[in-house]
């Protein structure tokens, strides 16, 4: 393990391209963070076209940054006019809002950036340590533990991931299905092609994530019609004080636990992780009713839980092949661009990539700190910007970058195909994550499934009764009915049920 982190550190230092790359993705993801609805997921998936042109270690850390940047940059809109840049900076608004209508938007945004870039160091910590040795267990897993893994995924973000779990679940199985478009991988018999040869490899995973994702978005946007809103923009970021930080080191502690440790659960993500640590910060304060008037600890809070959920999300990513979160299920797109697919033997046989995107976390956040100081105050402007000229740039950054890929103008119809799914789903309310995690982990399901029945001669039990496979699975089946009860719970008795197609929900 030592040789391999001084091996990454030789690269990292011996290549000046690397802090270049780190330097420019902060920049992009923060630029994607702070304008509201386009998101990190949106900045990470434009950029994997061009991930082409650098070799696998540079483009990883490239993608990385962007994650690391755009987690913070949600927070500048939610500070500065109350309107969130990403869904896990919602909980940010709640008090950096009322924070700032005091006078206070420097302060702010300096609790908000330092709390982000120490529970980002804790993610990548755990990032670091976590990996190897869950890599070395995976290598022990068979067909089906891995059906078993993949299924908690799906699972795991229809129950947690927000709106109606049978719409989260519905999601989930269409992205399996579309998985299934292509060759047979056991047969090699043509399925769902509908004679197009170019359909034989399969759904082209990089235009579908760049047009469910980033086209739906700008489509969604147009649709909705764009409301100017007034930005502060005149401030300085200051950082806390010793005295404060020390008055806020409990919930730093407990927000840099949870975001890791939400970030690790496949499909979750830094949404919720902010979430749940805002409630647990009102949970044990001793003064909760500060909460929403513009305290420290309302921003710390979610703003170090979903900083932590990064390098958390991070670990299932690398060493399991199990995207942690959306975000990370796009950028399994940069390595199989470079025919890298994640999973236990990436550590083994990618050990400079892996100990690379390590050490190119841990060099981001600790980047974003310094950098942030100046930063925040300057990419506040961006939001002046009007969205129709955004939303034409991220339109030709679109068709460009997937016809860049191969010079196929075929995978430019499938990223507008894709376009189209996305905004559909988003109208009728359904969740584009649980989708695109659908069709990550379609693959696996399918050829896990297949490849243990025949190991087992199609028995059903002695497929499922492995100790670890039947724990997984105990553990999906329980997380359902957790969603479906919590969603239970939430319906008044008295009233007719909420009509869900009224609210789209948001990946």
């Amino acid at each position: 393990m030592l040789d391999a982190y001084l091996s990454a550190l030789g690269y990292m230092f011996g290549n000046p391209m690397t802090f270049v790359l780190i330097l420019f993705s902060l920049l992009w993801g923060i630029a994607f963070g702070a304008v509201p609805g386009l998101t990190g997921i949106v900045g990470v998936a434009l950029l994997i076209p061009f991930t082409f042109a650098f070799d696998p270690i540079e483009g990883m850390l490239l993608l990385g940054g962007v994650y690391v940047g755009a987690t913070f940059g949600g927070a500048i809109s939610a500070i500065l006019f109350n309107t969130p840049g990403s869904p896990e900076a919602a909980c940010t608004a709640l008090d950096g809002y009322p924070m700032a209508q005091k006078g206070q938007a420097g302060k702010a945004l300096g609790f908000a950036l330092a709390a982000s870039a120490i529970g980002g160091i804790v993610g990548t910590l755990a990032l670091m340590f976590l990996t190897p040795p869950l890599a070395k267990l995976a290598l022990t897993f068979g067909p089906s533990e891995y059906f078993a893994l993949a299924v908690l995924g799906i699972t795991a973000i229809a129950s947690i991931g927000g709106g109606s779990v049978l719409k989260g679940l519905i999601a989930g199985l269409l992205g399996l299905a579309v998985a299934t478009v292509g060759m047979d991988p056991l047969t090699g018999v043509a399925r769902y092609t509908f004679g197009n040869m170019l359909l034989l490899t399969g759904i082209g995973f990089v235009p579908a994530i760049i047009g469910i994702f980033a086209l739906s978005e700008v489509a969604h946007r147009y649709g909705q019609g764009m409301k100017k809103q007034e930005v502060i923009t005149n401030v300085s970021t200051d950082l806390p004080s010793i005295r404060e930080f020390i008055q806020t080191r409990i919930t730093l502690l407990r927000s840099s636990f949870i975001g890791t440790v939400i970030g690790v659960l496949p499909g979750v993500g830094a949404t919720t992780a902010a979430f749940i640590s805002y409630s647990e910060a009102v949970r044990w304060s001793r003064n909760p009713k500060k909460f929403g008037t513009g305290t420290p600890d309302g921003i710390a809070a979610p703003e170090c839980a979903n900083s932590a959920a990064v390098g958390g999300s991070m670990i299932p990513l690398l060493a399991l092949g199990i995207p942690g979160s959306a975000t990370t299920a796009v950028m399994i797109g940069g390595l199989t661009i470079h025919g890298i697919i994640p999973g236990p033997m990436l550590v083994q046989n990618n050990a400079d990539l892996v100990y690379s995107v390590f050490i190119g976390m841990m060099l981001a956040n600790v980047v974003m700190l310094f950098f942030g100081l100046r930063a925040a105050r300057y990419f506040a402007i961006i939001l002046r910007v009007p969205y129709p000229v955004v939303g034409a740039a991220i339109v030709v950054l679109c068709v460009s970058g997937v016809f860049a890929l191969n010079n196929n103008m075929v995978e430019v119809a499938v990223m507008l195909a894709f376009g189209a799914v996305g905004l559909l789903l988003k109208r009728v309310g359904f969740p584009v994550a649980a989708f695109i995690i659908g069709l990550v982990l379609g693959p696996i399901v399918e050829v896990s499934l297949r490849q243990g029945l025949i190991l087992t001669d199609y028995d059903l039990w002695a497929f499922a009764s492995r100790p670890i496979t039947l724990t997984l699975l105990i553990i999906s089946f329980a997380s359902l009915l957790y969603g479906f009860w919590g969603q239970f719970r939430s319906t008044p008795p008295n009233d007719p049920p909420s009509d869900e197609n009224a609210e789209p929900v948001r990946a």
